[in-house]
């Protein structure tokens, strides 16, 4: 106990004197106002630390959510507004406008309701970038085409061309958006050629190609005819088409009875091919035909009795020509591209609702590849930022998906064809006032072989190569 007592004691002595040393050694120097100095900058520290921050983090989320351009986005639209194609033109025109303000959430400078005639222009703006539409006329022609597109490009100045009714006109298209490096978006053109044999970098497309076609109605018809013959039109969308639906009838099971027959696109008498198609004895005849043909062609099958013996097996087409060519038919299952009464989902919606409301009339065939030719390019646009450079466009649309009217649409990389859904139907009534013609039977997503030329085809990747059969 007085062992403890002495070290408590001995430990006391010690820490007095250590403490009077310290006391002895910082009395000269001031030391105790040092703490209070070391504390005063961490005190300043603390509004760096929590408020700094917080302020610079707001004004580095806002610009993201916006788009800008140094100046404004040009936009040259090409499409047949007089010639034997007008029909399909006015589609594209009315959906293509509706496409931007649905994709920039404001109609366009030239009000709501677009003049369709040649020559017009329309303003539309996204948060700070302005996109000018430029719509021209090539009726049609290639060598109009090719005045109207050389205008653009040389006078306009488009960063963007879109077109045309014509697959002839649009390999022209093709060649002219090549040589001056502006990206081209292929609507409604179909020949597989396009980004096929023709393709090239700056050819894109929102249109489906002949195989999409024929892949989608060949499951169709494959269900219900094992024989058939078909007749087209003499160029590359007739020989697109004709082959395609050669292939995928066949892999479906089909037999072709006969050579493919092809007709010269201006036929007026199709009598004498009518007469080979009658004499085949196919279960069903199909046919690839674009624009006023379709009704002398139909005229000379029920004269010679075509329709009296076979069905016609081939895709149901615009809402105009439907009651003429399906007179026969109702009952019929068939695939077509694109139906208003389709698709669910809010493009589609607004197309029906604005068309209808606007222009009195139910969208038709190629309306949603105009409207999704629009929403393409905002799309574009936001992922480049509004960056229009050629290799920055070109990076940006391969691989793109984006929701258009017909649901996603995917921008294959390897060849840019638009992969997107397609539909089958049946044939309930020819009367509706609005063209509701069908019931739904099925929506097909299909994906067409890799269709390019040879000293392309390192760009086709995994994708298979050439024909359904193999070829």
């Amino acid at each position: 106990m007085k062992k403890s007592l002495f070290f408590v004691v001995a430990m006391l002595l010690i820490a007095s004197m250590v403490l009077g040393a310290c006391a002895q050694a910082t009395e000269a120097p001031v030391v105790p106002e040092v703490p209070v100095e070391t504390e005063a900058p961490v005190e300043t520290e603390e509004p760096v630390v929590t408020e700094e921050p917080v302020v610079t983090e707001e004004p580095v989320e806002e610009p993201a959510a916006g788009l800008t351009c140094a100046e404004p986005i040009k936009v040259g639209l090409i499409t047949d507004i007089t010639g034997p194609l007008a029909i399909y033109g006015a589609m594209i025109q009315r959906s293509f406008m509706l496409g931007m303000e649905y994709a920039t959430g404001a109609e366009g400078s030239a009000g709501p309701v677009f003049d369709f005639t040649q020559n017009q222009e329309s303003t539309f703006k996204i948060d700070d970038c302005e996109i000018q539409v430029f719509v021209r006329d090539d009726a049609g022609l290639p060598e109009n085409t090719t005045t109207v597109a050389n205008e653009l490009i040389d006078i306009q100045d488009v960063d963007f061309l879109v077109g045309t009714a014509s697959s002839g006109a649009t390999a022209v298209l093709q060649g002219i958006a090549l040589a001056n490096e502006v990206p081209l978006i292929v609507a409604p053109a179909a020949a597989n050629d396009i980004t096929g044999k023709d393709f090239n970098e700056f050819t894109f497309r929102t249109a489906r190609n002949n195989y999409q076609d024929a892949i989608n109605e060949c499951q169709a018809l494959t269900a219900n005819y094992s024989t058939f013959i078909q007749i087209a039109a003499d160029y590359a969308f007739g020989h697109g088409s004709a082959e395609a639906f050669r292939d995928a009838c066949t892999l479906g099971g089909g037999t072709f009875v006969a050579d493919d027959i092809f007709a010269p696109a201006t036929t007026t008498d199709f009598t004498p091919y009518m007469e080979q198609i009658a004499a085949s004895g196919a279960e069903a005849y199909i046919v690839s035909w674009a624009g006023a043909g379709f009704i002398s062609l139909v005229q000379a099958a029920k004269d010679q009795g075509v329709t009296d013996t076979m069905e016609l097996g081939t895709t149901f087409i615009d809402n105009a020509l439907t009651p003429v060519f399906y007179s026969n038919a109702i009952g019929t299952t068939a695939g077509i591209l694109y139906h208003w009464s389709a698709p669910d989902n809010p493009a589609n919606d607004f197309l029906v609702a604005e068309a209808s409301g606007r222009y009195g009339v139910y969208p038709d065939l190629f309306d949603a590849d105009g409207m999704n030719a629009a929403i393409m390019i905002i799309e574009t646009l936001k992922k480049t930022n509004g960056d229009v450079t050629p290799a920055t466009l070109i990076a940006a649309m391969e691989g793109l998906e984006f929701e258009g009217p017909k649901g996603t649409i995917y921008i294959r990389p390897e060849d840019h064809v638009a992969i997107q859904d397609m539909y089958i139907l049946k044939l309930e009534n020819l009367t509706d006032p609005t063209g509701n013609y069908y019931s739904f039977v099925d929506t097909t997503r299909t994906e067409p072989p890799c269709l390019l030329p040879e000293a392309l085809q390192n760009r086709c990747g995994d994708l298979p190569i050439g024909s359904l059969t193999g070829k």
